[in-house]
């Protein structure tokens, strides 16, 4: 296996699988806007992974990705919740947050072309053509994971996927739960890397961008 990536829109459990695969000696990053830190990483989750797993696909061949699935009832309003403390930062020239982030989150959820991003229609019809456009393309092969971390024996399944024991394996940390957005960041862990890792090519991302 050459990389892991969480294809999982945000809020559907990307930092509590992050944090489960640090225990299990991965060198994990939740989100990685440089071509260092996905050098240094195993795991990477989160932006820009679920939109662009094809890219990725491609850069790091062998590799495995697993798909985060949560139910939409309790995800819409989630997601609502994280889209509109966002949304003042995620203006092409003046936000504050990574470029890396901000093209993932526009294109992901057509910022630019909806009247209402945060409805939960629209919202819904996001998450459902990233579902449909995931399974479409990992259609007839066996590295794609499909799990839901909220239920039981998903971790069992991942470890699984990944030819590791699960033998002791219980559920996974609900982290990031209700109004929480920043668990990671709080989290502290040798096998942490840093989104913005810097290397020979300073904090470059790639090209395909």
């Amino acid at each position: 296996m050459n990389k892991l990536f969480i294809i999982g829109l945000p809020r559907t459990g990307t930092t509590s699988i992050s944090v489960a695969l640090l225990n299990y000696g991965f060198k994990v990053a939740h989100t990685a806007y440089t071509k260092r830190a996905f050098e240094l990483a195993d795991v990477i989750s989160d932006a820009p992974c679920f939109c662009d797993y094809q890219e990725l696909d491609t850069l790091f061949p062998n590799s495995k990705f697993v798909y985060l699935d949560r139910a939409l009832a309790s995800w819409a309003p989630s997601m609502q919740m994280l889209l509109t403390k966002m949304l003042p930062e995620l203006t092409p020239k003046t936000g504050y947050l990574n470029p890396v982030l901000k093209r993932c989150i526009h294109t992901s959820f057509q910022l630019a072309t909806t009247a209402d991003p945060v409805s939960e229609q629209h919202l819904t019809a996001c998450y459902l053509d990233h579902q449909h456009s995931v399974f479409n393309y990992f259609a007839g092969r066996e590295d794609l994971l499909h799990i839901d971390i909220s239920q039981s024996g998903s971790l069992k399944s991942l470890l699984q996927f990944l030819k590791i024991s699960a033998e002791d394996a219980h559920d996974f940390p609900h982290l990031n739960v209700g109004k929480q957005v920043d668990n990671w960041q709080q989290f502290k862990h040798p096998n942490k890397i840093n989104s913005l890792s810097a290397g020979k090519e300073h904090r470059k991302f790639f090209d395909y961008q």
